[in-house]
C-alpha cells in the first residue's frame, strides 16, 4: 500500500508529463531460476517479429525496423549478446498491465462501429486489398513501394491504368461478364 507522499507524487508527475513516461526500474532476482523463468514467461511473444530478423551468424544479428520519428527503415547489425539485451529492456514486470492503443486507436473504441463510414462503401475492400499489397511487397522484398526518394511516406491516393483510374476500371470489369 502507497501513503499519502505517493500520490503527491504521482500526481506531481501526471501533470508534468502529459505526454507519458517510461521508468525503468530494474527488477531484484535472487538466482538463475528466478532469471529462467522472469525470461521464459515471454518467449512465446516476441518483443520483434521474427520477419524481422534478417541474419544470425552464430555471433551477430542483423534486423530491421522502422525509425518512429521519421519512419526510415534502418538495418542495425550488433553482437547477439547485446541484441539480446536490447530485447530483455521490453520485457515487464509480472502482472504489468500494458496499454498499446488508446482513444480512437483503442480495440474497442465507442465510435468503432461507425469509423467505416469515413470511407465510400464501394472503396473499402479496393483500400484493404491496397494496403495488403504494400504490406506484401515489404515482406516479400524489404521494400517499401509507397516510401518516397526523399524519406516521407507517400499516400496512395488513386491507382491508374492505361490512363483510367483503376477503381473505375475494376467496377466496368466485374460489370462485363
Amino acid at each position: 500500500h502507497f501513503g499519502k507522499s505517493f500520490k503527491k507524487v504521482k500526481s506531481y508527475i501526471y501533470k508534468h508529463c502529459p505526454n507519458g513516461f517510461y521508468v525503468y526500474a530494474k527488477p531484484t532476482l535472487a538466482n538463475n531460476q528466478d532469471v529462467l523463468k522472469y525470461i521464459g514467461r515471454y518467449l512465446g511473444r516476441p518483443v520483434i517479429a521474427t520477419s524481422r530478423i534478417d541474419n544470425y551468424d552464430g555471433e551477430n544479428v542483423t534486423f530491421h525496423y522502422n525509425r518512429h520519428e521519421d519512419n526510415q527503415l534502418i538495418t542495425e547489425t550488433v553482437p547477439a549478446v547485446d541484441f539480446i539485451k536490447k530485447l530483455i529492456i521490453h520485457i515487464p514486470e509480472k502482472h504489468f498491465k500494458m496499454i498499446r492503443y488508446y482513444g480512437i486507436y483503442a480495440k474497442h473504441h465507442k465510435h468503432e462501429d461507425k469509423l467505416h463510414l469515413f470511407i465510400p462503401k464501394e472503396k473499402r475492400r479496393f483500400h484493404i486489398l491496397c494496403n495488403s499489397w504494400r504490406t506484401s511487397i515489404f515482406r516479400s522484398f524489404h521494400f517499401d513501394p509507397l516510401l518516397c526518394k526523399c524519406g516521407h511516406k507517400m499516400t496512395l491516393f488513386q491507382i491508374c491504368l492505361d490512363g483510367t483510374p483503376f477503381f473505375e476500371k475494376s467496377k466496368s470489369w466485374g460489370n462485363s461478364s
